[in-house]
């Protein structure tokens, strides 16, 4: 599977780690950036990058996935979800991880790296890319209402408040 990563100065180390790892599990890894430590880097493009690189991959067939961190992964995941097709979740614990691929077919993982360990952090990074997607038809419609809102700015028939 195609993984593509990106992060900002806090998730730097970190980075380097990860590459190795899913490296030597067989996966292809796509590294955003950032390349060189800056304690005043804008995390936005970097993320930003990888989600558009998961969607054009996923599109054209390919299996794809990402993973953004941070500090807290906070920012990192809200830019990821900038990107029109993609729905990344903040993820803390393996229940988290595994649910994000399981019930919201999440296709980006976001992680604090101050937040948790190192090892804690694969561990969640492994259970979401081995995760399927369960495929239940509630949690296919929920995926849709979101992806239509994303399209057009409302969720036919379910009273969305498109005066706001």
């Amino acid at each position: 599977m195609r993984i593509h990563i990106a992060t900002d100065h806090a998730g730097l180390e970190f980075s380097r780690t990860l590459i190795d790892h899913l490296s030597n599990g067989g996966h292809e890894v796509v590294d955003h950036g950032p390349t060189d430590y800056d304690p005043l880097d804008d995390y936005p493009a970097f993320c930003i990058n990888a989600a558009l690189a998961v969607v054009r991959d996923q599109a054209a067939g390919v299996r794809a996935l990402g993973v953004v961190f941070g500090g807290s992964g906070n920012g990192e995941q809200i830019a990821a979800n900038k990107v029109e097709g993609v729905r990344a979740a903040l993820v803390w614990s393996m229940d988290t991880a595994i649910l994000a691929r399981q019930h919201n077919d999440a296709n980006v993982i976001s992680i604090g790296a101050r937040q948790h360990t190192v090892e804690e952090a694969v561990r969640y990074i492994d259970a979401f890319i081995a995760e399927p997607f369960s495929g239940d038809d509630r949690h296919v419609r929920r995926i849709a209402q979101l992806a239509e809102y994303e399209r057009t700015g409302d969720i036919a028939g379910k009273g969305v408040d498109v005066t706001a």
